[in-house]
């Protein structure tokens, strides 16, 4: 199934609408949502995990007046939401959102068939385009036995329309791609201007298998975000080494020379690699999607990427535009 138009290779990622390390309101949730509508994005993915089930519920019911076949849903299993009889109380793992619902790791078949049901409900939709086993880093046997093969079952049936993984490291999942039926994985910020690891292993291996990336933390958790990374900039979800930052500004004296920004670069890097079928952000208010949507629409000059390569800065072997 083709992921994205193919004139519009970038969609909408839906952490910041769980609340991802601060508060969104549902009104700048709603805003960015339909701004990224209007900028014509088709591609909207989210998770149980996200905001304990917070980003499902916005992210439906944003899109219940939009024409059902004109955009692809994602969605993800491997952590079942319950209700707590101890009452509301803070999310532990970088949500702020304080309910009673609380997750846990769940990729039997009963968990699986029980996490697509309830995020159905959650989105108010009838069905899911796209799902993913969700961060299986600790989980790889129960993936591979019970949760891809019920995701399998479910394509088969025709319940949803395309099965992968999503996770934050390249190798598990170049194991998935070479050993499970899947038809696109989601690579957390290993395929980016900064960090080209995947080139080693999962790049390769979806182009032997002919499987779709979307490629997600491209800006590598906040490093790439800025024209300038600050002093205290994260990557990989925590604190960046001195030496990415060194790496950052390196890029950013290439990328200003030319007149373009380092996050313009960072978002069209990913796009020319054949395997990846498109992008996915993050975006908390309208503004930062159609920000992101002007990122798009910057005109990168050859004579970047040359230079880039030219300074060791891209990788002989990594594609650029």
């Amino acid at each position: 199934m083709r992921l994205f138009p193919a004139d519009q290779r970038v969609g909408l990622g839906g952490g910041p609408f769980g609340n991802l390390y601060s508060e969104v309101s549902d009104e700048d949730a709603a805003a960015a949502i339909e701004a990224a509508w209007q900028e014509g994005w088709r591609y909207f993915d989210t998770a149980p995990h996200y905001g304990l089930g917070l980003s499902e519920e916005r992210l439906g019911a944003a899109l219940r007046d939009k024409p059902r076949d004109e955009y692809v849903l994602s969605s993800k299993v491997g952590r079942i939401l319950y209700e707590s009889d101890q009452g509301p109380a803070p999310d532990t793992e970088g949500f702020a959102v304080t309910t009673t619902r609380r997750r846990r790791w769940d990729f039997s078949r009963d968990g699986v068939l029980r996490s697509v049901e309830d995020s159905l409900q959650r989105m108010g939709a009838d069905r899911l385009d796209v799902v993913f086993v969700h961060d299986p880093d600790d989980h790889y046997e129960e993936a591979v036995a019970t949760a891809f093969p019920t995701l399998v079952e479910l394509r088969d049936q025709g319940v949803i329309g395309a099965i992968g993984s999503g996770m934050n490291q390249a190798e598990m999942l170049t194991a998935f791609v070479n050993e499970v039926d899947v038809d696109v994985i989601m690579l957390a910020g290993r395929y980016s201007v900064l960090d080209h690891q995947a080139l080693d292993n999962v790049m390769p291996a979806c182009q032997a298998n002919d499987v779709q990336v979307i490629a997600v933390g491209i800006f590598n958790s906040g490093l790439l975000a800025q024209p300038r990374p600050a002093a205290d900039a994260t990557f990989n979800y925590a604190p960046a080494p001195p030496e990415l930052i060194a790496k950052a500004n390196q890029l950013a004296d290439i990328c200003e020379g030319h007149g373009v920004s380092l996050p313009a670069v960072a978002l069209h890097f990913p796009l020319a690699h054949p395997a990846v079928a498109g992008v996915a952000v993050g975006c908390k208010t309208a503004a930062e999607v159609h920000a992101n949507a002007e990122l798009v629409r910057a005109d990168i000059p050859a004579e970047v990427w040359s230079d880039l390569r030219s300074a060791g800065l891209i990788r002989p072997d990594a594609p650029t535009p």
